[in-house]
């Protein structure tokens, strides 16, 4: 595909600092980068399709660029006549080539973030994490303190499944090798040969790619799903997690002693893939069970291979170098007879541990591809590994070879540290209702009679604690329960035997989806009671956490917390857990419930509720973040959206999770993948320690911010709940319809079977309104509410506005994020989606309201920013998405076409494979899907 006519941003430009020039220089990299694999996926659509078909590539790319830069209305009937005139194939062919493109693209652009990643650190010295650091020495918080902080302190990123994934393995593989050839050719001084041969490589890359399905062919199951990420963990998280913490190790110890004991390991990784049963029927007892042995199983094989190598390297002879006695003592009991190695008590030893975690493995019913070289005693705890290798530490500490010590050995100690034999911890999640109805079942079998779901709070809360006080079982073996009932007790169990069989933490903690109230918090604690993980004496084993969700949830949320902590039996489980309660946000429902506004303020002023009625209670809050890729969401950068968060609502831990359709951009390289770990970091000291603890930086913020909130939420309830015929409308105007068709996730897309907003999930929702590129979720309301508070309000008006943004972290926040997704809207491209609705009036009404606020939402967002255009201020994004549109713009138009074919019951099922890779090409374009 011919990149010629990609414009040039900076010819005028005459750059006059060094980080100018730095930037033009990094974007003349990725123009040529980006047309280097434009014309290798040219000459293969040329080669493979024929010349005819590179030439409609061509024409279509041309005509919508100028389509999209002008709304040029000629342009828009010669496109319109050159897809008419398409055949189904053609069709299919085209949407392949723009699709490949989208992807190839992404790959350079990736290449570059890490080309800057790399010559900032250069330049600096140091990356993020470290320059917090800096500031944090600067604040007059030493070593000692920051070591103190780390100890107590919890930086989790939670890995999400996605009903929305559209990217399959096969050609993330693919475009990995792409990513790796790329990177190569940037570091290293190729001969011509090794040019010529590397050039010979992308294609064959390249022609690959083109000739591997992007679309799966079968629905994956829940176990496909969790292969999928951890897929992940080899990519970046078994190396980098340990690399980060150690890295950070050594940064607090420049310049001074070693500390008396080493870092605490608070990076920790979280999984809801294969627990979270909200909504989706797939995941059971049996799928959780599977899930934890393929977790472990992947750890248990990191070590293996771990200590295999490291017994390798360890070839240390005994009449050459003095060992300790304990490790003497470890390498006599190996199993391991050779002769070879009967000089080398290292290398005996780590057979040794090699021959344990094998037998421990096989315990705990775990597959694993090596074999040990003799039987040893399983492992009881990884507490036991972590002491073996800690003898080995130890051993070489003390003889003189601490730069050994710090070599393979540390990162595998850190690695047991962070990964345990469970590899990353479990959550398990399901919807308060199921709950509820799980223990009314109960409580009416055992109390012949009642009518628990008659029963008002109170009763419930009365009956409840009873119950959590009783010493007796609630289940019956007499009574035969729903299917329903005995899945949800089944879940339970395996929870508790996970945890003797793989420790506590593998599955840490019990998540309440929807929670609207204190019963729905003690029915858990009941059913959890019911397998002996809450015990009637007050303690618990696993953290019993609320998800608040909807607008009003969100505003009760504070109320109900205040409640739990003053209610005894519910206290004594909390302090039992070391006086931590977990409470989590729920970003993406309440975006769909109150509007992108609303929804970020009303989290806002739930967590400043949550820090007051927590310390009042002397309870340490954690809060865990369910924050989705997109703005729409909750998604924007990490670093602005922890840092932007109300003073002690970020306190040392936190959990946020990582959402499945963006794991892949950020984690399938370790460099990028490392990066990200340490922003996740960075920005949780920097909002934990560098913040000031105050909710805004002047009260008249916050009354303004209610006030915008609420014009707000009127505009976007109005739109989307109030106005008749919207539903109608969003069936008709968007894929959501077709999005079911795809094999891209294990959940349904809605929670009942039907067509309301209510009902929906978020993740479609936002996923829908992507496709047609309106992004509606992103930005809608905040246009007309801005309009109407600066005419309530003149004596502030616009200056006031503006001081807001440029003092107030939280506002900032919501409007830079607001101004990337508006950035990648397209107001003529949706156009054409709006044709698609058959009632004309219908169309009309609601698209004229949608361009509107679209309008006044663009105007209102540049004047307070202080901005001509959108991504003024983030100029290396602006050029990303300006080079993207000319290749992103025609798959809508095709898609478009395609819609109307389907809908008009066109029985070719080429039209439907076609529709299926235009989601795919839009996703991949916009970088993010739902």
């Amino acid at each position: 595909m011919s990149l010629q006519t990609i414009p040039s941003d900076v010819a005028d430009h005459r750059p006059n600092r060094p980080e100018d020039v730095q930037a033009l220089e990094a974007d003349a990299r990725l123009r040529d980068d980006i047309r280097l694999l434009g014309r290798i996926l040219g000459d293969t659509v040329r080669d493979q399709e024929g010349a005819d078909v590179f030439d409609l590539v061509e024409r279509i790319r041309q005509t919508s660029i100028r389509f999209h830069r002008d709304e040029d209305r000629l342009a828009r009937r010669e496109l319109e006549q050159i897809l008419d005139s398409m055949s189904t194939s053609e069709t299919v062919r085209i949407v392949r080539a723009f699709s490949y493109f989208s992807h190839l693209a992404n790959i350079a652009e990736d290449q570059n973030n890490i080309r800057q990643m790399r010559s900032r650190s250069a330049a600096n010295g140091s990356g993020v994490l470290a320059e917090t650091l800096v500031k944090a020495k600067a604040a007059g918080i030493d070593a000692d303190a920051l070591r103190s902080f780390f100890k107590t302190a919890l930086v989790s990123p939670v890995l999400t499944a996605h009903p929305t994934e559209v990217r399959r393995k096969s050609t993330m593989d693919r475009e990995m090798e792409i990513a790796a050839l790329l990177d190569r050719r940037e570091r290293v001084a190729l001969t011509a040969d090794e040019a010529a041969a590397s050039d010979e490589q992308l294609r064959r890359e390249v022609l690959t790619l083109w000739q591997t399905n992007l679309l799966r062919r079968t629905k994956l199951t829940v176990l496909d799903v969790v292969a999928n990420g951890l897929s992940f963990y080899d990519y970046t998280f078994l190396r980098e997690v340990p690399r980060l913490v150690n890295a950070l190790e050594d940064r607090l110890e420049e310049g001074g002693e070693q500390a008396a004991s080493e870092l605490a390991s608070f990076l920790k990784m979280g999984s809801w893939i294969g627990g979270d049963r909200d909504g989706n029927p797939f995941v059971t007892a049996d799928v959780m069970r599977g899930t934890l042995r393929l977790q472990s199983s992947r750890v248990m094989q990191f070590y293996l291979e771990e200590l295999h190598v490291l017994g390798s390297e360890l070839s240390i002879a005994a009449h050459l170098a003095d060992v300790s006695e304990e490790l003497r003592n470890l390498a006599e009991r190996s199993p391991d007879t050779s002769p070879h190695r009967s000089g080398e008590p290292y290398r005996l030893a780590v057979s040794g541990i090699y021959a344990r975690l094998t037998a421990t493995a096989e315990k705990l019913e775990v597959e694993i591809t090596r074999r040990p070289v003799g039987k040893g005693a399983p492992y009881e705890s990884v507490k036991e590994l972590q002491a073996d290798l800690d003898v080995l530490h130890r051993s070489l500490i003390s003889n003189n070879a601490r730069v050994i010590a710090r070599g393979r050995l540390r990162l595998l100690r850190r690695a047991v540290d962070c990964f345990g034999f469970h590899l990353a911890r479990l959550d398990i999640r399901q919807n308060s209702a199921v709950h509820e109805r799980t223990i009314a079942e109960l409580m009416d079998a055992a109390n012949p009679g009642m009518s628990y779901l008659a029963l008002g709070e109170d009763a419930r809360i009365s009956l409840l604690t009873n119950e959590l006080r009783s010493t007796r079982a609630l289940v019956s073996p007499f009574v035969k329960y729903s299917d329903e009932t005995m899945g949800e007790l089944n879940v339970f169990h395996a929870a508790a035997e996970a945890h003797a069989k793989f420790g506590s933490d593998a599955i840490p903690q019990c998540i309440i989806s929807m929670c609207k109230g204190m019963s729905d918090m003690l029915e858990v604690a009941v059913l959890l009671k019911e397998v002996g993980l809450v015990h009637p004496s007050g303690r618990s084993a696993i953290n019993i956490v609320p998800l608040f969700e909807t607008i009003e949830d969100l505003q009760a949320s504070s109320a109900i917390m205040d409640r739990m902590l003053s209610l005894h039996d519910y206290r004594r489980l909390v302090d039992s857990r070391g006086s931590v309660q977990e409470v989590m946000l729920g970003y993406s429902d309440s975006n769909k419930d109150g509007g992108f506004v609303t929804s970020g303020w009303e989290l806002y002023k739930a967590e400043i509720g949550l820090v007051d009625v927590f310390e009042r209670h002397h309870v340490r809050l954690r809060l865990f973040h369910g924050r989705g890729g997109s703005v729409g969401r909750g998604g924007g950068p990490s670093y602005d959206a922890i840092v932007a968060q109300p003073g002690g609502a970020v306190n040392g831990p936190i959990r946020i999770t990582e959402q499945g359709e963006i794991i892949s951009s950020k984690y399938s390289n370790a460099e990028v993948g490392r990066n990200n770990l340490e922003i996740l970091a960075a920005a949780t000291l920097d909002a934990s320690l560098l913040r000031p603890r105050e909710s805004a930086p002047r009260r008249e913020y916050l009354i303004a911010m209610d006030e915008l909130s609420k014009l707000a939420f009127k505009a976007y309830r109005g739109l989307v709940y109030e106005t008749e015929g919207f539903v109608d409308y969003f069936w008709s105007s968007t894929v959501i319809n077709e999005i079911a068709t795809l094999n891209i996730g294990s959940r349904p897309a809605s929670r009942k079977k039907t067509r309301a907003i209510e009902d929906l999930r978020a993740i479609p929702w936002v996923f829908s309104w992507a496709q047609c590129r309106l992004m509606l979720p992103g930005w809608y309301g905040f246009g007309s509410a801005v309009e109407q508070w600066i005419a309530e309000h003149p004596e502030q008006g616009m200056p006031f506005l503006k001081e807001l943004y440029k003092q107030w972290p939280f506002f900032r926040m919501l409007l830079s994020n607001m101004d990337m997704v508006l950035a990648k809207s397209s107001i003529a491209i949706a156009s054409r989606y709006a044709e698609l609705v058959p009632d004309e009036a219908l169309r009309e009404k609601i698209f004229g309201r949608i361009r509107r606020e679209w309008h006044s939402c663009i105007e209102t967002l540049l004047d307070i920013m202080g901005q001509d255009r959108l991504l003024q201020g983030n100029p290396l994004l602006e050029r990303s998405v300006r080079h993207r549109f000319p290749y992103l713009d025609p798959l809508n138009h095709v898609q478009v076409e395609l819609l109307r074919e389907h809908r008009a019951q066109n029985p070719d099922e080429q039209v439907l494979r076609g529709i299926q890779l235009t989601i795919n090409g839009i996703s991949a374009g916009l970088r993010n899907t739902g």
